[in-house]
Parts: structure tokens; C-alpha cells; sequence
């Protein structure tokens, strides 16, 4: 239960529904327990009145006899349905306090899974899959909310129709409600038995579950992927030897739940049959009446789900434990990425300095920057340009600290990037990373991402600036036309325009655009470059390439192999160089010679 013991706070939180409900589950059960004892003494009154009515047999008077008992008898009826329609307004109320609860907290949990999630870093992404992220927010707070509204609920109903119950029976025979309940622990321990089968191949399924939609998920997001390799069959065969598994463990499932109502059944019956016997018995010997054995049948089967449930309540008391054990390790895992308490918030001036940088990514290992330092002025203009792997993305990623430095130090505007508010920080950021990723929602949602109160003709002219509003309006519903998941309706290049139009429309005053014109033309690449010319004079901005833009004045230009800067300078010193820079400015003015 220490597990479970998180959830204490939410009990707390709704007490007033979980008190009320305690109330209802006592109250319908009070009234539950007043019906035996009405058909006792309607059926009581039947025997007791069998020989008397014979006894008047011929006679007018057996006439008004038989209408004085069943106006009787009637009343009996009468008062059964009135107990019964009270017994049902409070579970009425009781599933609408416990189990309305459990759906609140449910709520709550999964906005709680969901507002963590967002706040962990990039490495805890790496670490995780997508699927195992979606089955702890939605398969397992499930079997969370079981425990909350079912189980508890029953666990109450339990004790209360227990004590009810067993209060009345020994009231009438304590040795009757000893040989009744006979069975009944029996009946528990099997069932509590078959429970933990259950609990355990359910686990195992839920896992394979998880596996299952991890790897559909996976399919669907690389189909362009699997149709280009013409795997389809192979993947198929795959997904069908991992099904076959969920079906084998399925099976075993159902196969236990086969012993479960037989069982039940079987015990039940036992109970009966020695209630009716030893009833029997003691009608006999004087010392109860025939009402009394109808009663007490009554009573075991009032009692026959509650110690069922038991086993049942043990067992999703156990799945929610594990499941909330899972939860718990993601509620527990802290960002390695925190704004500091009091962190500096004010306007980004765009002065960007790496001070002996080197970083390692903690999951791999690799060391992706050796030593690192330069120095952009605000307004400036730097170009870094290197073969891939060289560590030039991972510059971008510690700019908007997605991760921290291993060494050294990075400075905006003369402070620390670790001493900034992170909200202030990566506002003031501009950032078009090199895998462009585009929300299932209308393109002008997407464009105005960073800014959700931007009006459309903001969001037009920016999508001009990033030349694909022309574009965007040949589609079918123009701006409101849905991208569908991850832009897969759209081309590299208008995705890649997509998410510069939504780092312009921020207004940033420090862009970070890498490689965020791989995909496009050249035309539109000059078009781009000739606004980034005009709009960007007074902003800092750092455009990470593997070519070189000729249109563009860069203040400086960076040339990284292996971690390392290894040139550095402006366009006219690089080609004086003759390194690496130098080859590939010729290598690349050929090209556009050979495509003229």
C-alpha cells in the first residue's frame, strides 16, 4: 500500500464526497438488511396461518379469512418495494459521491502525469518510449481509478453489510449463522488465490499491450518509411507473432476466469444447502421458525458477492499498486533542466558567449563540443557550418537550454543561461530545429504556435516572410487547412517555411535557424534570405548550415569538425584560408555552375 499512498492527497482533497458516500453505503444497507426480516414475517405469518385457514374450510368465513391475509401479505409486498426503492435512492447517491469521486480524481491524475511529463527534459525522452509514456497515462491510471471508486466502494459495502448482516443473524441463531457461513472463508481464500493468478497474467498482458501499441505507433509514424522498403509483409509477419503472444496470454486469462463463477457457485450452494439443512433441523427442535431459514437464505446470498469480492478488491488493489508504482517512478523523476528559484527575467539584449564549452549527452556518452568559445554581439549575424556530427546542433539545443554545459559556460547578455528564468529565456529564442515538427492542427495554428493571440493577418505576413503563403493558399481550406499528424499532408520544404514562419512570428531577439533550409529550392532560398537581410539588421541570429549563403552578411563564421572550431573568421579570411571552408565554397559554386 505505500505505493497507494500517494493517493491520499485526493482522498483528502474530496472528503466530503467520500464521506457521504461511507454514509450511503450504511444507510442502503440498513434498508437492505430490512427486507429479509419483512419476507420472514410475511412468510411467518403464511405458516402460521396454513392450518388455521384449513379450519374453516366450506365456511363464509374462510371467504374473509383468505382476504384478511392477503390484504396482509400485500402490505408485506408493499413494504419490501418501498425498501427496496429507498435501497436503491442511496446507491443511486452512493455511486454518485465514490465513483463521481474516483472520475475527479482520475481527472486530476492524468492532467498531473501530463503537466509532468511537459516539464521533464529532452534526455528523459531519449530514455523512454512514446508507447510506455501513453500506457502509464492511460492503461494505468485506469487500473488506479478501479482502486479509487470500485474498491473502495465494495471494501466499504463489505464491512457495512457485514456487520449488518451478521448482526441480524445472530440475533436470531448464532449456531445457524455459524453453519451458514460455514463456507464462506473458503470461498474467500479461493477466490483471493484465483485473484493473484488473474492479477499476475493481466500484468503480463498489460506489458505486452504496452509493446503492441509502442510498435503500431511506430508503424504509422514511419509508413513512408516501411512502403519505400516494401515491408509491409515483414512488419505484418512481425506485428502477428507479437499478437499471437497477447492472444496466448489472453487465453491463459480466460482460462482462469472459467474456474471463477463455478467456484463461486459451488460454495454458495454448500452455504445454502447447510443453511436449509441445519434450519431444517431447528424448526424441528422449536428453536427458530420456518421464516427464520428464508431469512437466512436470503442473507447468504446478501453476503455471497461481498466475500467474492474480496479476492476481487484484493486484486485490483494489487494491479492498482503496481500500476501506481509505474506512475510513480515518472512522478518522482526530476528534471535535470529547472528554472532557478528567483531566476532572471528582463529583456533579452542577444549578446551570446560560449566560454569554454565542452558537453557529453548523458544517456550515450559521446562528447559532442571540446572547448568551444566565441562571442556574438547583440545584432550580430554568425554562420556555423561543419560536416554532420561535428556538434553543431548540439550549440542550438544548449542555447535554449534543452540541455546544460558538462564544462565551461554560457552567457546571454552576460549572465549565465543557468541563471535565467527559463520561460524569459526561451521566449526571447527563435528556434527552427533540424527535424521540423508539425502539430495534427490548421496551418495558421501552427504558425502561431508561440503566439496563440496572433491575428491572421499576422500570421499571412509572416508565412509571406518564410515565402509559403502563396502556397498555403492554393490548399484547399487556405489557412485552415489541417497539416495532419506530424505535416505528413506537406513537403519537407513547406514544413520546413511552416516552422520558420512560427520562429518569425515570435519577433525573437535571438534566432537559431539549423539547417531549416535543407529542403527548399533555390529561388525561395533567396527570397528567404533576401527578408532575413532586411528583417533581422537589428537581431542576433545563428544559422546553422551546411552551405553557404552568399546573400547573407555574416559577422562571423565558425568551421566545426569533431567538436572542435577549426576556422574561424569572416566569408573573405575563410577563402584565404584555403581549408576547409575554402573547398567547400568551391565545390558548391560549381554545382550552381553545372545546374545553370
Amino acid at each position: 500500500m505505500r505505493y497507494l499512498a500517494y493517493l491520499n492527497k485526493f482522498f483528502w482533497q474530496y472528503r466530503k464526497l467520500a464521506l457521504w458516500g461511507i454514509l450511503f453505503v450504511f444507510l442502503s444497507n440498513y434498508f437492505r438488511v430490512l427486507q429479509p426480516q419483512t419476507i420472514r414475517e410475511a412468510l411467518d405469518l403464511v405458516v402460521d396461518n396454513i392450518q388455521l385457514y384449513a379450519l374453516f374450510s366450506g365456511s363464509r368465513i374462510q371467504g374473509l379469512f383468505f382476504r384478511m391475509l392477503g390484504s396482509q401479505l400485500l402490505y408485506f409486498g408493499i413494504l419490501v418495494l418501498f425498501l427496496a426503492l429507498v435501497m436503491g435512492v442511496f446507491m443511486y447517491y452512493t455511486r454518485q459521491t465514490i465513483i463521481v469521486m474516483s472520475r475527479l480524481i482520475e481527472y486530476d491524475i492524468r492532467k498531473e502525469i501530463y503537466l509532468h511529463y511537459q516539464q521533464l527534459d529532452l534526455a528523459f525522452y531519449k530514455r523512454n518510449n512514446t508507447g510506455d509514456l501513453m500506457a502509464r497515462v492511460t492503461e494505468d491510471v485506469s487500473k488506479v481509478r478501479m482502486y479509487l471508486g470500485p474498491a473502495v466502494l465494495y471494501g466499504v459495502n463489505l464491512v457495512s453489510l457485514f456487520i449488518s448482516v451478521i448482526y441480524a443473524m445472530l440475533a436470531v441463531s448464532p449456531v445457524l449463522t455459524m453453519y451458514a457461513l460455514l463456507p464462506l472463508p473458503f470461498l474467500s481464500i479461493s477466490i483471493y488465490y484465483v485473484s493473484n493468478l488473474i492479477n499476475d497474467r493481466s500484468e503480463q498482458i498489460q506489458k505486452q499491450l504496452a509493446r503492441l501499441n509502442s510498435i503500431a505507433q511506430e508503424v504509422y509514424s514511419g509508413i513512408r518509411v516501411v512502403k519505400a522498403y516494401v515491408q509491409e509483409r515483414p512488419m505484418a509477419r512481425f506485428f502477428g507473432a507479437e499478437t499471437e503472444t497477447f492472444k496466448n496470454l489472453s487465453l491463459k486469462l480466460t482460462t482462469v476466469n472459467a474456474f471463477f463463477y463455478p467456484l463461486m457457485l459451488l460454495l454458495v450452494g454448500a452455504s445454502t444447502l447447510l443453511t436449509v439443512y441445519m434450519g431444517g433441523i431447528l424448526v424441528v427442535r422449536g428453536g427458530i421458525s420456518a421464516g427464520n431459514i428464508a431469512e437466512f437464505v436470503i442473507y447468504v446470498n446478501m453476503l455471497t458477492w461481498p466475500v467474492t469480492s474480496i479476492g476481487w478488491i484484493a486484486s485490483i488493489v494489487q494491479q492498482a499498486a503496481a500500476s501506481q508504482k509505474r506512475i510513480n517512478e515518472f512522478l518522482e523523476t526530476k528534471p535535470v533542466i529547472e528554472s532557478p528559484e528567483g531566476g532572471y527575467a528582463a529583456r533579452v539584449e542577444g549578446k551570446l558567449r560560449f566560454d569554454r564549452v565542452s558537453f557529453t549527452y548523458p544517456d550515450t556518452g559521446i562528447q559532442a563540443l571540446k572547448g568551444v568559445s566565441f562571442e556574438l554581439l547583440p545584432g550580430q549575424k554568425m554562420a556555423i557550418i561543419g560536416r554532420t556530427g561535428s556538434g553543431k546542433s548540439t550549440m542550438a539545443d544548449l542555447i535554449a537550454r534543452m540541455y546544460d554545459v558538462s564544462e565551461g559556460q554560457i552567457t546571454v547578455d552576460d549572465r549565465d543561461v543557468r541563471s535565467w528564468d527559463l520561460e524569459t529565456l526561451r521566449t526571447a529564442i527563435g528556434y527552427v530545429p533540424q527535424d521540423v515538427f508539425l502539430f495534427s492542427d490548421t496551418v495558421a495554428a501552427n504558425i502561431s504556435f508561440g503566439i496563440p493571440q496572433a491575428d491572421r493577418e499576422a500570421v499571412e505576413r509572416f508565412a509571406s516572410y518564410a515565402s509559403i503563403h502563396r502556397e498555403i493558399c492554393a490548399l484547399p481550406e487556405g489557412y485552415d487547412t489541417m497539416v495532419g499528424e506530424r505535416g505528413v499532408t506537406l513537403s519537407g520544404g513547406q514544413k520546413q517555411r511552416i516552422a520558420i514562419a512560427r520562429a518569425l512570428i515570435k519577433q525573437p531577439d535571438l534566432l537559431i535557424l539549423d539547417d531549416c533550409l535543407s529542403a527548399v529550392d533555390t529561388n525561395t532560398e533567396k527570397e528567404i534570405l533576401r527578408y532575413f537581410n532586411e528583417a533581422l539588421h537589428d537581431k542576433t541570429a545563428l544559422i546553422i548550415t551546411h552551405r553557404i549563403y552568399s546573400l547573407l552578411q555574416f559577422d562571423k563564421i565558425l568551421v566545426f569538425d569533431q567538436g572542435r572550431i577549426v576556422e574561424e573568421g569572416t566569408h573573405e579570411s575563410l577563402l584565404a584560408q584555403k581549408g576547409y571552408y575554402a573547398d567547400l565554397y568551391e565545390r558548391q559554386r560549381l554545382e550552381e555552375v553545372e545546374s545553370e
